[in-house]
């Protein structure tokens, strides 16, 4: 294993600064603006966290590497992670830290941004049910979208594509996709299913959870969702009718 480098030894300039939030609120002076920023006492030189004036935007900072320099940018929403994404240019933060700072859209950010920083999802700020499901969904596809793996892509987007199963929320292990009845219960309450797919050549496989004992292996992604809708508990299938799904 490489040793860490000494981060003043890899990042200089920022510990000319004496900090990272302090670089980076030079570096926004240096282009007209303020940030709200604050120093990580544990790792100044590398992380710095950022204030929102929006209440649920929260749990948002910026971190260097350590092994190379690189700054990474991460904000959730509602504990949901909205943005993040790496530069190696320090230059093309402060822009995007304001935008979502100041509640800037998602959309405004991804026109601001000069780098790939948006997860897929989009924000839900008053958390209502429906609206985060489809917006894990819109993840969910962004992410097999972006995989080089067309038969994991063919599971999410057929998954989807099933009304009893796009009521519910998704969620992943392993690349494993599993079902609950909303965020909160996805690792915390009985599996019903967990489809694996192939990569290249195999069947998919059908589970309980993701580590589960095999139950069924089926070579077509159609048998695997028809499977998996026959599974869904009666009670589950009940509420999950009392929220209807949003197309994402």
């Amino acid at each position: 294993m490489s040793r860490e480098p000494n981060p003043a030894l890899l990042y200089p300039d920022v510990a000319a600064h004496g900090s990272f939030a302090a670089a980076l609120q030079a570096e926004a002076a240096a282009q007209g603006m303020s940030l709200p920023l604050a120093v990580t006492p544990s790792d100044p030189l590398r992380h710095a966290s950022i204030a929102s004036v929006v209440p649920h935007r929260h749990s948002s900072y910026v971190a260097a590497w350590h092994h190379e320099r690189n700054w990474t940018l991460w904000g959730s929403s509602n504990d949901r992670l909205m943005i993040c994404g790496s530069t190696k240019d320090i230059r093309e933060l402060p822009q995007v830290i304001r935008c979502w700072a100041e509640g800037a859209s998602l959309d405004e950010i991804r026109k601001t941004a000069t780098f790939d920083l948006l997860t897929g999802r989009f924000e839900v700020p008053d958390n209502n049910l429906a609206n985060v499901i489809a917006s894990e969904w819109q993840w969910l596809q962004r992410e097999a979208n972006r995989a080089d793996w067309p038969q994991y892509q063919a599971l999410i987007e057929s998954a989807h594509a099933e009304p009893k199963l796009r009521r519910l929320y998704p969620y992943t292990s392993h690349w494993a996709l599993g079902f609950a009845e909303k965020p909160d219960g996805s690792y915390s309450t009985p599996s019903f299913v967990s489809i694996g797919s192939p990569r290249g050549v195999g069947d998919y496989t059908i589970r309980e959870w993701w580590n589960g004992p095999a139950l069924h292996h089926v070579t077509t992604v159609a048998e695997a969702i028809a499977i998996a809708v026959d599974r869904i508990p009666a009670d589950l299938l009940q509420t999950a009718s009392e929220h209807p799904a949003r197309d994402s």
